[in-house]
């Protein structure tokens, strides 16, 4: 008695389009991207050139940087919203100490705050468990306040802004926008960190199995103050760069990205519930939402209408994700 041979079936073309894919995800992303700049080029002729692509690029570093934050504390299974606070804070406190101070002094100055943050952000988050939206939310409020009443002690000596940050934040050099010498760097830096180091690979682990990874030895309250200060750090970072970009200080300076930078990490295929994800989708992830910013500027659609778009952008992705691991 002979068993038939078993004929494999088929596989269907939109199954193996969705496996391609599920297995490059940088390459939907990078299609979405040239169906903006396509789409934005038809609505307004000539508006895709040299300058605007420079433009482009430095309003997208900022919130590029802002996302890495998220993308690394998202990981973890965790979120951090301070961000947005700790970048104003540095840029305020950077802008007015040096009216007064030497530019080192005025730095390192903006900075602590940032740092400060960051360790309070990872001792609540890994110490005592406090969940991580509650923790930076709650830190981002008191920064607030604090720097409203930092505001009140320096109002008299006014503000400034360094030449260097100005230099950084809007200056070309060959067309190329000068804020690339701190980005490139520092985004080489994050991707080599998350995929390349022990570090990189505990943020992973931990994401995916926080109490596996604590029962392999790992000190998780370390991993995450270690975390939560390097955000912090980066954010700080960040708020120096976007204020000699925007060039006009404020007490809610970087607010308007803490958004966008969530946004910008769930559409560069970051998990929310951790364990998954990378920077260089997160970096594409921020340049489309930038290129939307200004497809959705030439539109005339108020900035309330666009908060829900990125809003919905988030619930949209996430709920592709959870529908994406049910099939699995």
């Amino acid at each position: 008695m002979s068993n038939a041979a078993t004929i494999p079936q088929p596989i269907p073309f939109g199954r193996r389009v969705k496996r391609f894919m599920a297995d490059r995800p940088l390459i939907p992303l990078i299609i979405l991207l040239v169906i903006l700049v396509v789409i934005l080029q038809i609505l307004r002729p000539g508006i895709v050139n040299e300058r605007w692509i420079a433009n482009t690029i430095k309003f997208a570093i900022p919130l590029a940087i802002l996302a890495g934050c998220q993308t690394m504390t998202m990981l973890t299974g965790g979120i951090d919203l301070s961000v947005g606070t700790v970048a104003t804070m540095s840029a305020f406190i950077m802008a007015t100490q040096v009216v007064n101070q030497d530019p080192a002094v005025a730095f390192l100055l903006a900075m602590m705050p940032a740092v400060l943050i960051g360790l309070v952000n990872g001792i609540g988050v890994g110490v005592f468990r406090v969940h991580p939206l509650i923790m930076t939310l709650g830190t981002s409020l008191i920064g607030t306040g604090c720097l409203q009443v930092y505001q009140r002690t320096v109002i008299a000596s006014g503000a400034k802004i360094p030449d260097f940050l100005a230099w950084l934040g809007t200056g070309l050099t060959y067309g190329i926008p000068n804020a690339l010498l701190l980005f490139v760097p520092l985004a080489a830096l994050i991707v080599f960190t998350l995929s390349r180091t022990g570090f990189g690979r505990l943020l992973y682990a931990v994401g995916d199995n926080e109490r596996a990874t604590r029962l392999s030895g790992v000190r998780y309250w370390q991993v995450i103050t270690a975390l939560y200060v390097i955000s912090s750090v980066l954010a700080g970072i960040t708020g120096l760069l976007y204020i000699g970009l925007i060039k006009a200080p404020s007490l809610s300076l970087a607010e308007p990205l803490v958004l966008p930078s969530v946004a910008a990490a769930v559409i560069g295929g970051t998990s929310i519930f951790g364990g998954r994800g990378g920077y260089t989708g997160t970096i594409i992830g921020a340049l489309i939402l930038t290129v939307l910013t200004t497809l959705l500027t030439i539109l005339q659609m108020p900035e309330g209408a666009r908060r829900i778009l990125f809003g919905l952008i988030v619930l949209f992705v996430t709920a592709a994700y959870l529908r994406i691991v049910e099939e699995r």
